[in-house]
């Protein structure tokens, strides 16, 4: 039994130097003790005001941008635990049901000017992304109903049929813009980028993450039993329908506000989930809330190398997730230890 709260310590230990080094590190020269400066004087008086362009550099650039990694990064990894039970398959992600292709779509249309002049002017980026991945998924769900039913096989199909029809309609947009400069801003977010992080931004996805995790703890002990299959769930009591409509609606919260702000960010909400159950077993009391911290590492982490590694130039931070990704997927299929549900 103390082998989780060891683990739990470390990786709540590991957060807090990620993001002091997220915090520290960049193209400008700051040391760690100008980030202690800073924080003392903004969060506790405790010093005297730092230099004005170091302030700006660590407060209102640097430490908004790995908050939204943290949050980003947590929330589709405890969105990969949700999908992963619901649908029962270790390759689900919570991008699985079309909701980032559809918020894609929604972003594209907007930014490349596609949208009715009336409606373009009423609604931002972020909301024309979170309105495409809502369209997406209420399609989706409307597919797979069987009556009171929802077919988990329906539903996997209706996703994947979503996906391909919303990264058609992504790509004909961008194809047909004769803008080139909105062009590769596009493509750049439909990449994944935390570059627009500001303190303003964080309240939404603060609260969908919030919500996400604290309706998985509360459901962790049904989560528990329809991993095992939903007969067995029905015969311990749980209410195997309101449950997964439960964690449709809750995905699509969650992942669409996510989406909205950071772009589409592959492979977080994949691999993070399958590491930390090679560690901490399959319970999702432990697995729901190490999967965040370990997701918010992960994302932090890929968010420092994709801002540092090229000078002068920011790669988008869904290249280096897929990088890193992919290999350590692959290399955690093949141990032999490793099980699903």
């Amino acid at each position: 039994m103390r082998r989780p709260w060891l683990i739990g310590l470390g990786l709540a230990a590991l957060l807090g130097a990620t993001v002091g080094a997220a915090v520290a590190v960049g193209s400008a020269a700051t040391t760690w003790g100008d980030v202690y400066r800073v924080l003392g004087h903004r969060l506790l008086g405790l010093s005297t005001a730092p230099d004005p362009t170091i302030d700006r550099i660590v407060w209102r650039l640097r430490l908004p941008r790995a908050v939204l990694a943290c949050l980003v990064g947590g929330g589709l990894s405890i969105m990969g635990v949700a999908m992963q039970t619901l649908v029962r398959n270790p390759l689900a992600e919570p991008y699985i049901l079309g909701i980032s292709s559809g918020a894609s779509a929604g972003a594209s249309l907007f930014y490349l000017g596609f949208l009715p002049p009336l409606l373009g002017k009423a609604v931002s980026m972020p909301a024309a992304a979170f309105a495409g991945g809502l369209m997406s998924i209420t399609i989706v769900y409307l597919v797979a109903r069987d009556g009171r039913r929802v077919s988990v096989p329906r539903l996997l199909l209706a996703g994947v049929a979503m996906s391909a029809l919303m990264a058609s309609v992504t790509s004909f947009v961008t194809f047909s813009s004769p803008e080139p400069d909105k062009l590769r801003a596009v493509l750049f977010w439909l990449l994944g980028s935390l570059s627009g992080a500001r303190w303003g931004l964080l309240p939404l996805p603060a609260l969908a993450t919030a919500l996400g995790l604290g309706a998985l703890l509360v459901l962790a002990r049904p989560l528990d039993a329809l991993l095992v299959g939903e007969e067995p769930a029905y015969s311990l009591g749980v209410p195997v329908e309101t449950l997964k409509r439960g964690l449709i609606v809750l995905a699509t919260l969650v992942t669409g506000a996510l989406v909205a702000v950071s772009g589409a960010i592959g492979f977080v909400g994949l691999i993070v989930p399958h590491a930390v159950r090679l560690l901490v077993g399959v319970p999702h009391r432990r697995l729901v809330p190490l999967s965040f911290v370990a997701g918010a590492i992960f994302l932090c982490w890929a968010d420092l190398a994709a801002r540092t590694l090229l000078p002068g130039q920011e790669l988008p931070v869904g290249i280096l997730t897929a990088l890193c990704g992919v290999p350590f997927f692959l290399v955690l299929l093949r141990q032999r230890a490793y099980q699903f549900g």
